[in-house]
This record gives structure tokens, sequence and C-alpha cells, in this order.
């Protein structure tokens, strides 16, 4: 990353004194998460205007500080659910870039074999369980998996992500309701990156503060600021001790921004310039790493060598991805049902 201006505008958290608390090797992760998602996003773009990745294609690009403050916030053994805006939140999750980027290309090696695409990433693994393309689908899914750890007793967390565009779906009512009835263990999480593809929440909705829509269920909500690794990080952590200790869900209205448009096709005519320079003055990545240079946490050139390694794991995924082999056609008549009684075609 080029030196960051000083006279950047910083979108830290309110409780700036709190900040302090953190280590060192967090600031630098949380960097580091920060930049790969940025770098492979960029990159990503590009590989898609050379027609190597096909398909939607939704980039994370400006949102960095969502998925990294919830990652420093809860545990690996977490449960993730999230829409198809989904490549950020994966590495976050500890995934490699190396099958992101197969994933995108369709290839075998791909982190759902090359079958999933840019929409629909998953890792067992890393407890990431999508990367849904069905508006809101995800909402009452993230519930389930909330009621599969109370009915275990399992000492964990879900959390559902979705977009402002999805809150308008009616699942989310259904699913609000019965995840306070049964005090579910999960964090609701809009991050509304004020437009639902190109529909503004202005002119889809007489309520604009989403996250007064948990209140009628008397379920504890709040708006975070979402341009601040530091906000979401402390909403967060928050929120998953609330679960942890029996009471119930929480959602969080985490207000964020996409400098990009909702897919590679979207000309970005619904937004004006000068809104989208004022959301850049708040960028999440350069903000972090000013406020690291101006607390001295680490130098320029501790920064500098993060980036350099952040390119380096960029061009190597893009390499694998290239390189590795399509999947074999035998391919599409697996991972359709799970039993006894696989699919076949005579």
């Amino acid at each position: 990353m080029a030196k960051v201006k000083e006279n950047t505008k910083q979108a830290q958290s309110n409780g700036k004194e709190k900040n302090v608390s953190f280590s060192k090797e967090q600031h630098e992760k949380w960097y580091y998460q920060m930049m790969l998602m940025r770098r492979f996003e960029e990159r990503a773009a590009m590989l898609y205007g050379q027609a190597k990745i096909k398909g939607f294609c939704h980039l994370y690009i400006g949102q960095e500080a969502v998925a990294a403050g919830i990652e420093s916030a809860i545990r690996p053994e977490d449960y993730i659910i999230t829409a198809y805006r989904d490549h950020g939140n994966a590495l976050a999750r500890g995934m490699s870039a190396r099958s992101c980027m197969a994933e995108l290309f369709g290839k075998s090696t791909g982190c759902t074999k090359g079958k999933g695409g840019s929409m629909h990433m998953f890792s067992n693994e890393h407890n990431f369980f999508g990367g849904h393309g069905i508006v809101g689908a995800q909402i009452p899914m993230g519930a389930g998996m909330a009621f599969a750890i109370k009915y275990l007793k399992k000492d964990l967390v879900s959390l559902c992500l979705f977009g402002d565009g999805a809150a308008r779906q009616g699942s989310l009512h259904e699913t609000f309701n019965l995840a306070m009835l049964w005090k579910l263990p999960v964090i609701f999480i809009c991050e509304n990156n004020h437009y639902a593809m190109g529909t503004s929440v202005k002119r889809s909705s007489n309520v604009e503060d989403i996250y007064t829509l948990g209140e009628a269920y008397d379920m504890p909500s709040r708006q975070v600021n979402g341009m601040s690794v530091f906000d979401v990080h402390f909403a967060i952590e928050e929120a998953a001790a609330a679960c942890r200790r029996g009471e119930g869900p929480v959602f969080l209205e985490i207000r964020t921004y996409r400098y990009k448009g909702h897919s590679m096709s979207d000309p970005q005519k619904y937004r004006t310039k000068e809104e989208l320079a004022e959301y850049q003055d708040q960028d999440p990545l350069a903000n972090l790493g000013y406020y690291i240079l101006d607390k001295k946490i680490l130098t320029q050139d501790e920064l500098d060598k993060i980036e350099e390694r952040v390119k380096e794991e960029v061009a190597d995924c893009v390499k694998f991805a290239e390189e590795s082999p399509w999947p074999d056609a035998s391919e599409l008549y697996t991972d359709v049902y799970i039993g006894d009684y696989p699919f076949v075609m005579d």
C-alpha cells in the first residue's frame, strides 16, 4: 500500500481509548486480512474483465472492516453464513486464497470443487456455510444453525449476514419471531451498504434505520459503524457474549459501503460521484493504516512488507487457479444428494 495520506479522515471507533488494548499482532492481522480481501477482489475484477472468471461476481471492496472485525471477536468454531457477496468472509475465515480463486475460475481445486463459483463458497472445515444466491435464504438457515447449537448444547454462536435488500424479505420476520421465542444463539447482521442492487434503502422502505426492525420482537438491536474494524469487533464481541450466556439473538445493522457496483455488470448510475468520494474518504483499510502509523504500532516499512506478502499471495493464487484442472464430467452427479441412493442417469 502507498503511504497513507495524513489528511485521510479517520473512521475509527467511537470508543478510541479501548483500541490500545489490542496487541500489535492483532493490528497486523487486521491489516493483512483487509489488504488480502482488497487485493484479491481487485484482481478478481481484472480477471473477470479478461473473461477468466465468468458468471456472477459480487465484490467486497469497501466492506473489509466488517469481515475482519467479526473474525477477531468470535471463535473459529463458531458458524458463519452469508449471502452471495462472500469472498471477503471466506478469506477472513481462513480459507486459502488459492481455494477461493480456483472456485472463481470454476476449477476442481476450488473450495466447492468449481461447482459453486462466486456466490456459493463453502468450507465445512472453516465453519463457513455459504455463500447463498437466493436473496434472504440464509436468514432462516442461520437461525436453524443456532437451533442446532442450542439443541446439542454447544457453546457456539451462529452469525447470519445479509444485505439491506434481504431485510425486506418476509422470512426475516418469521425468523426473528422464532429466534426470540426460542432464545437462539444467533447474531443477525445486516451489512447495510445502502443499495439493494441499484435501489437505495430510502426508496424501498419507510424504515431507513434497519436495526429498528428487531425492536418489534424485543430483540436487542443497534447500529454499528462498519467502516471501523474496532467498532465492528466491539459490537460482535458484546453480542457473542450475550448469545453464549443464553440471552438469545442480537440484531446488528452494520452500516458500510461498497465501492464497486452490485456486480461486475452494474453501471452504478444510481449514485453520484460525490457520494462515492465521501465514503472513500472513510476507507476502512486506509484509515486502519493511518491509525497504526499514528499510534506507532507498526512502521511504514512493516506495512509495506504486509502489502508485498499479500501481492505475492494473490499472484500465487491466480497462478494456482490457472494451472488447476477443470472438474471431471462425472462430478455432475456427485454432491447432489447425500444418502444411500445416489442420483443415477440411465
